[in-house]
């Protein structure tokens, strides 16, 4: 079966994104690169192009969605746990599931390392001028040591919550920094204060899902 322009489009589409970006396209991305507002028509022909053998899905995966057959194998995915929300803002308990929600997929190769990474959806505004808003997608790689001006998941024992910050040791106390002028920074003592991980890489939500 012969594709029509419209797939052709979106194949191309795709492959640029994980060209460009190390992760597969959403539905979203793809219907606004090809003119297409309706998401069931964006499924419709990723249904066509996946039966044809140029694409193949993984519904239990967010952006499960890659490119096959035909030549077109160009990424090796692998694939990373999202393991909930991470708070940008006020202090949120960190789940006590951590089973993860779903995986996301990425271009091997985008990583350096691929042990101990996990995705966390960020939750707030805190961060805003580090480009990290509230529904982006932080991959973070598991350590529990920080240098200054790290940005890291912080879990504050004493009130049992995470948060993401920026980490500042300074002496006898620890800062924790929002990248937002209009938020105060959280200080902490160094015994109170368990980093979690290291942000390596945002995956931005541009559009609401």
């Amino acid at each position: 079966m012969s594709l029509s322009s419209r797939q052709e489009a979106m194949l191309e589409f795709i492959n640029q994104f994980l060209q460009q970006n190390g992760y597969p396209p959403s539905i979203r991305d793809i219907g606004t690169a090809v003119a297409i507002s309706s998401t069931s028509v964006v499924n419709y022909n990723l249904k066509i192009l996946e039966r044809e053998g140029y694409i193949s899905r993984d519904p239990e995966v967010s952006r499960g969605l890659r490119l096959v057959g035909h030549g077109r194998d160009r990424e090796l995915l692998i694939s990373v746990p999202l393991l909930g929300r991470i708070a940008a803002g006020d202090p949120i308990p960190v789940p006590g599931d951590t089973v993860p929600e779903e995986h996301l997929e990425l271009a091997r190769g985008i990583l350096r390392e691929e042990e101990g990474m996990y995705a966390l959806k960020v939750q707030g505004e805190s961060m805003v001028d580090a480009l990290i808003n509230d529904g982006d997608i932080v991959i973070m790689k598991h350590q529990e040591v920080a240098d200054n001006g790290d940005m890291v998941a912080v879990w504050l024992r004493d009130k049992e919550e995470t948060t993401l910050k920026k980490i500042y040791h300074e002496g006898n106390r620890i800062r924790l920094q929002p990248a937002n002028p209009t938020m105060e920074p959280i200080y902490a003592t160094p015994g109170n204060v368990q980093v979690q991980g290291k942000v390596i890489m945002v995956i931005r939500q541009l559009q609401a899902a």
